[in-house]
């Protein structure tokens, strides 16, 4: 049980990526006359045009929705349409909202829709005492992680390979190699080898072609991507690739330069041979759950490709 007194922190979404997200939720103000209604469609309700003083009402609450919602982020709100459907008894609201955030818009809609049905309220109670609100729900959303994702389970053949001459040498504790293996079982895949190995490029290379003739789907390899003298991950991988995929790589480096100014320093490379993607990120705990965090779920869609997905096309 948590205790009343603790101090429960804002959640932290430092971590996510940044999407375009939408969301629409719906509100109904049931009014008790056709003739309140009549007032709506003619304009003549005491306090004013009804729609349009909603709206507006709306489009504020919208944007201050962190204002009065504890744990709801500020956030920069693109888009906010709010529609009305005049029906024989009631008035619909829907509510859309759209963002490039790195979290959902949903409760802004629902906030939205809620201070339009409230505003109407409080300019048709005048005159109809019968009026409520009923139905303040979210209709959809999307653009969240797990619309860029893959919603099916994947049976991927995924191996971990630490790049470390200190590791090797049992010097020092691997920690980026675990903290990958974690977010792989986090996505609900298994890490079927993890392999310890000194920074040589012939021992990576040697590693990397033993995985794929074992027709490993995924190889993730952590170390050896900065510019020391012994740092030498790029200069193995590289020449075993088929298919460097570059737009996988400045995703990677963007997120984390937007964390430190040290990003810009990695030489982090992604690529198929054969059919087996192989992935060399930072050897640092904090680089490696980065680079994960960057294009993890979305970059499992290039297996869905290879089997022939197409893009609705």
């Amino acid at each position: 049980m948590v205790n009343p007194q603790s101090k429960i922190p804002m959640v932290d979404i430092t971590h996510k990526i940044i999407t375009q997200r939408t969301a629409t939720a719906q509100a109904i103000v049931k009014v008790g006359s056709s003739a309140t209604m009549k007032a709506i469609l003619n304009n003549t309700v005491p306090k004013g045009n009804v729609l349009e003083v909603s709206r507006t009402a709306g489009l504020f609450a919208v944007k201050n929705t962190s204002n009065s919602i504890p744990d709801c982020h500020p956030m920069p709100i693109e888009f906010t349409g709010i529609e009305f459907k005049l029906q024989e008894d009631s008035v619909l609201i829907e509510v859309t909202v759209k963002a490039i955030y790195r979290t959902g818009v949903e409760v802004e809609a629902m906030h939205g829709a809620s201070i339009v049905a409230l505003t109407m309220y409080d300019m048709l109670k005048p005159i109809d005492k019968q009026v409520e609100i009923s139905t303040i729900k979210l209709l959809h959303k999307k653009g969240g992680k797990s619309d860029f994702g893959v919603k099916e389970k994947m049976d991927l053949s995924v191996a971990v390979m630490v790049c470390s001459d200190s590791v090797a040498s049992g010097k020092k504790e691997d920690r980026a190699g675990k903290v990958i293996t974690e977010k792989i079982k986090n996505l609900g895949l298994s890490v079927s080898s993890y392999t310890v190995i000194p920074d040589e490029v012939s021992d990576i290379q040697e590693t990397i072609n033993k995985f794929c003739d074992s027709n490993k789907d995924l190889v993730i390899i952590t170390g050896g991507t900065g510019l020391s003298n012994r740092d030498v991950t790029p200069e193995a991988v590289i020449p075993l690739l088929d298919r460097r995929i570059p737009g996988i790589e400045e995703a990677i480096r963007a997120y984390g330069q937007e964390r430190t100014p040290y990003a810009m320093l990695s030489r982090s490379v992604i690529g198929f041979k054969g059919n087996t993607l192989i992935m060399a990120l930072p050897g640092s705990a904090a680089g490696a759950s980065e680079s994960m965090d960057a294009v993890f779920p979305s970059i499992l869609h290039l297996f869905k490709i290879l089997n022939g997905f197409n893009h609705g096309k």
